[in-house]
């Protein structure tokens, strides 16, 4: 009995500590990212030489790597704004009707979670050149491959508040004279506003970082950040990769902080 609950005092020092080993993996990357890119020498190293923002300066005057984090943000806006439309158009559709196979189908909406992010880059390309839509290379064809990859993040999202959302608050709207799209847009949004907000969210971080799509689907003038910075490091190490890396995280922290910022004040 002693050494039982002496296990169960040891159980919570240890999660703390994988905990924390977990975390230092997670973020350890992402920290020397952030602190090469203030490096003062001419190589991307680290620890680094001394302190500098020489390489922010280079990454804020380079042409190319400006314009691909610029695409990179229009793109991640734009795949964010269609995932948002049809996750949650299809969350719904999947909470309210009833049709054959809906377990097979409500899995296949979520299957690029686990897919291997090659297989499935390789998979929409040959799809695109199967079909002969014309759209491989093709700023369409990149933001189709991008939706495909972002739409399960949104559609998990708007699912999970869906499954706490009481319908009879939207039946109570129609009973005191609201249309249906009126009581859908004035209860159901709202209800599950949080939800879709952090789908659309998870959309554009997953776009905005996606790299093995982009790397089958883009083109010379079509070059988002993750597929430039891979282009890049092949030829060269100076940190101003870093400091572009350091753009892109800052760019996805930014955009969640906004949003629990945005969700808290409508909470």
């Amino acid at each position: 009995m002693a050494d039982r609950i002496e296990s169960e005092r040891e159980f919570p020092v240890v999660f703390l500590l994988l905990a924390g080993v977990a975390l230092v993996l997670l973020l350890g990357p992402a920290a020397v990212t952030i602190v090469a890119a203030f490096n003062s020498g001419n190589y991307l190293q680290f620890p680094p030489q001394g302190f500098s923002f020489k390489w922010i300066v280079a990454f804020m005057t380079s042409d190319m790597f400006q314009h691909s984090y610029l695409f990179s943000f229009q793109l991640g806006a734009t795949v964010s704004l269609i995932s948002t439309l049809l996750g949650t158009t299809a969350a719904v559709a999947m909470r309210r009707l009833w049709f054959p196979f809906k377990g097979f189908l409500h899995a296949l909406f979520l299957a690029p979670l686990v897919l291997p992010g090659m297989v499935l880059g390789l998979a929409i390309l040959s799809f695109l050149i199967v079909t002969r839509s014309g759209l491989q290379q093709t700023y369409a064809g990149l933001v189709a491959g991008h939706v495909a990859v972002t739409f399960p993040f949104v559609f998990a999202a708007v699912s999970a508040a869906l499954a706490r959302f009481d319908e009879s608050l939207e039946e109570a709207a129609r009973s005191l004279g609201a249309g249906p799209l009126r009581a859908f847009w004035d209860i159901t949004v709202r209800v599950i506003g949080q939800g879709i907000l952090a789908g659309a969210t998870f959309a554009f971080a997953a776009s905005f970082g996606q790299f093995d799509v982009s790397l089958f689907l883009s083109a010379p003038d079509l070059l988002p950040l993750p597929v430039a910075l891979y282009n890049e490091i092949r030829f060269r190490t100076d940190p101003t990769i870093a400091a572009a890396g350091t753009f892109a995280i800052f760019t996805v922290v930014a955009s969640m902080v906004l949003t629990y910022l945005i969700m808290n004040r409508k909470h």
